[in-house]
């Protein structure tokens, strides 16, 4: 039974796309980093093995004693596992390869659904006053995505601008329904945001085109373009809004922020 006197949890999002390469890990960063330099307060839980969101946030390797691993699989305290990050309202729980066995071990686990849903409801959490919980998913839908499903209120889908963009979806949007039906009845999907679109290329338009007609209102408005400071700000362990705030993938992750915190408000309206 749920405790009135507690705070309002945070608002959890997993951004999920089983297709690598297509802006997951980018998008979680940076729209993580608009949302604090909004005032929001942000957890990332990197939940992909490669720990790329770990990475591209200042977490060197030598510094992840504990991490994602540890918060499904063992009694880990918050505060050993969750780190800061260089923005003030951003932190992040790192991810190591580690994660990748946990697949294997989860199987045999009576709870192993349900693991990152206890794990970021537990009492502990309410100290860190979090507004958004951004859970960075593995390129696949196994049982650490389902986790991420199960413990997250909605699903944000990066869709590359790139041929076959919408194909893929169908697979995850069957196992957002089948987690919807088995485990998290009131999962939704947040929205898709388009990634990498290049609007002097007539493909571009035509996934945009394409996916507005399939899937309506589900996609937002702003559209991240294909940028070279997005794709350098990884290397110097900064989110783009850090590396360059006037470059045109800074300020399209502010308006994806923007237009999130407004959803947010419309739907608690």
């Amino acid at each position: 039974m749920s405790d009135p006197t507690r705070p309002r949890g945070p608002r959890i999002i997993a951004i999920a796309n089983q297709k690598g390469g297509v802006g997951k890990t980018t998008t979680t960063i940076n729209l993580g980093a608009a949302l604090a330099q909004a005032g929001m307060r942000v957890l990332i839980v990197d939940l992909d093995p490669q720990g790329n969101a770990s990475t591209g946030l200042g977490i060197e390797a030598e510094d992840r004693e504990f991490t994602t691993y540890e918060l499904l699989l063992e009694e880990i305290a918050l505060g050993d596992v969750i780190q800061p990050t260089s923005d003030e309202n951003l932190m992040i729980i790192p991810a190591t390869v580690d994660l990748s066995s946990a697949d294997i071990e989860l199987i045999s686990n009576e709870k192993r659904s349900f693991l990152l849903h206890d794990a970021l409801r537990q009492t502990a959490m309410d100290g860190y006053a979090l507004d958004y919980i951004l859970i960075d998913c593995p390129p696949s839908l196994n049982l650490l995505t389902v986790n991420a499903m199960v413990a997250a209120h909605s699903v944000l889908v990066p869709l590359q601008s790139e041929f076959f963009a919408l194909e893929g979806l169908s697979q995850l949007m069957l196992t957002i329904r089948e987690v919807r039906q088995t485990a998290n009845p009131n999962l939704r999907i947040e929205g898709v945001v388009l990634t990498m679109f290049d609007a002097r290329n007539n493909l571009s338009g035509q996934v945009e085109k394409d996916a507005r007609e399939n899937l309506g209102d589900l996609v937002f408005r702003t559209l991240i373009p294909r940028n070279v400071r997005v794709s350098e700000a990884p290397s110097y362990a900064v989110s783009v809004l850090d590396y360059d705030p006037n470059s045109r993938g800074a300020q399209a992750y502010k308006a994806l922020a923007e237009e999130l915190m407004h959803k947010q408000t419309a739907v608690a309206a």
